[in-house]
């Protein structure tokens, strides 16, 4: 495969945004199963007939996940994407699809609808050239990867146990980066109580829930270690009523980034062990740190220089870096699974009114992925 396959690619540009724009003008907010599910019918006749064996694996509450399959034996390539999005019904009106200085705007471009684009055309190339493959290919396509992935995760760590290998179609991070390792995240909520009282005339009975809140927030804000790449962010706090009540109830929530998992299991035991500082209040904590960290591991390491060296290959540089964003690699890297993520289109804007694809950097991206799905 010495010949590169950008020029192959760069010919097809306008049948690739024509896709791509068909994929976007159907709006798929993750909890609109109908939208999400009409999307999910159109991929999947897609990848059919490409000679895909696809499975439409049923949700009650979120958009069906799709897995498709292709190729043949017991071993695995896995890729995996998501095509919901944060982005409401009518956001199009906002944030139309258009073409401007060589990026293409719209819902769900980035993050990430282009990466299932990017897919299939790497797949059809892969048959129509009639390349071999060393491994069967099995895409998983996921319908709730914007609120945690509550339906799909076991689904993905199974894949991930069968697989050599696991690329995420995610996003790249500025001009092309690769992720090799990811922040694992979660959420607490804490719960103060307290008793309320007359502020002028029975102050001294109350015990204040935000003031002891107040105290907790100093004591979590506290655990944040950079050096170790523990962050605790209290992003929201609410509590009493009027101000002239001492306020009998506040809670606050806490966003939670690790990169170890020994530090998840630290802080959840700080979490669930804070106490309180003022007489007779109560504490209750919820929550939890679901999204184990991405590690860079050294099977990882070796996946990324394969990759650099496809890249070389194909005529440009590949280079790494460590986020804190959390996505389905947590899980595939959390079986033990060699996982590279980012692989997705080169842009910005991710859940923002910016959001937008590097038409000139897409032959490049699809490339890359021929490579992989055929060498690895």
């Amino acid at each position: 495969m010495s010949t590169t396959w950008i020029p192959y690619f760069q010919a097809q540009l306008d049948d690739i945004l024509k896709e791509l724009r068909e994929y976007v003008e159907i709006e798929t907010p993750t909890h609109d199963k109908q939208a999400v599910d009409s999307l999910g019918g159109v991929i999947a006749e897609r990848f059919r007939k490409l000679g895909c064996r696809v499975e439409r694996i049923e949700q009650q509450q979120f958009g069906d996940q799709l897995r498709v399959e292709y190729g043949e034996g017991e071993e695995q390539l896995l890729i995996l994407g998501h095509f919901d999005t944060v982005k409401e019904i009518g956001t199009l009106a906002t944030e139309p699809w258009r073409i401007e200085d060589g990026r293409v705007y719209g819902p769900g471009t980035y993050d990430m609808k282009a990466g299932i684009i990017f897919c299939y055309f790497a797949l059809k190339a892969i048959i129509d050239s009639g390349l071999p493959l060393t491994k069967k290919l099995v895409f998983f396509w996921n319908t709730d990867e914007e609120v945690g992935s509550p339906s799909s995760e076991q689904l993905i760590r199974a894949e991930a146990r069968k697989s050599a290998a696991a690329l995420v179609i995610e996003p790249s991070f500025g001009n092309g980066l690769i992720k090799t390792s990811r922040k694992g995240g979660g959420e607490f909520t804490l719960h103060a109580k307290g008793k309320a009282a007359h502020a002028g005339n029975d102050h001294a009975k109350g015990v204040n829930a935000i003031e002891e809140i107040a105290h907790q927030i100093v004591r979590i804000q506290s655990w944040t270690n950079y050096d170790s790449g523990t962050t605790l962010s209290v992003g929201k706090i609410n509590g009493g009523t009027v101000s002239n009540v001492v306020p009998e109830a506040a809670h606050a929530i806490i966003d939670v980034r690790v990169s170890k998992r020994e530090e998840a299991e630290r802080i959840t035991k700080l979490m669930h062990g804070l106490t309180p500082v003022l007489p007779h209040a109560e504490l209750q904590v919820e929550g939890g740190i679901p999204k184990p960290p991405m590690e860079r591991s050294e099977k990882t390491v070796l996946l990324f220089k394969h990759a650099q060296r496809l890249a070389a290959e194909e005529g440009f540089t590949l280079d790494e870096i460590g986020v804190g964003g959390t996505s389905d690699g947590n899980f595939c890297a959390d079986e033990g699974t060699p996982t590279l993520d980012g692989l997705g289109p080169v842009g910005d804007g991710a859940h923002a009114s910016h959001e937008h694809v590097l038409i000139s950097a897409i032959p490049e991206r699809i490339a890359l992925l021929l490579r992989m799905m055929t060498t690895l």
